[in-house]
């Protein structure tokens, strides 16, 4: 049994390096798939170019998956209090990435209460020194 509903998410991605700050914000409509203990969230971004990525994000306790495809392919792996690594793939070639997740918590969206998924974790690009990250994704269930 799965409960597919369309949501509006506010993707909000922070990165901290040597005291700057950087904030990027996507908001879209995506949907939501949820069963049992896992939550698949897929939505559809542009780049500045005005390419297509796809996203498709998958929620377990514990464990969250972010598979993207298309101007970008990567699929990144965040297991808390483990270090994962993957391959980002963009049109100026690959880069290596390593993260330690730090911090996972999800609430999902309950009626017509946000959602929430929050995860905090470091990343290191091709063995350079690590950057801490902050992703927050806020999810609405639309009403259809």
């Amino acid at each position: 049994m799965s409960d597919k509903s369309p949501v509006s998410l506010k993707m909000t991605m922070e990165i901290y390096d040597t005291g700057n700050k950087e904030v990027t914000v996507v908001e879209e409509k995506g949907t939501l798939m949820e069963r049992s203990n896992t939550s698949v969230l897929t939505f559809s971004e542009h780049n500045e170019n005005d390419e297509k990525i796809n996203s498709m994000i998958t929620i377990q306790p514990e464990k969250v998956s972010v598979k993207r495809s298309g101007a970008v392919a990567m699929h990144q792996k965040f297991q808390k209090k483990q270090i994962t690594e993957n391959v980002y793939r963009h049109e100026f070639g690959t880069i290596h990435m390593e993260t330690h997740t730090d911090q996972i918590l999800y609430e999902a969206p309950k009626g017509n209460k946000y959602g929430k998924l929050f995860v905090s974790y470091q990343t290191s690009l091709n063995g350079e020194d690590p950057r801490r990250h902050r992703l927050t994704i806020q999810l609405q269930k639309n009403e259809s």
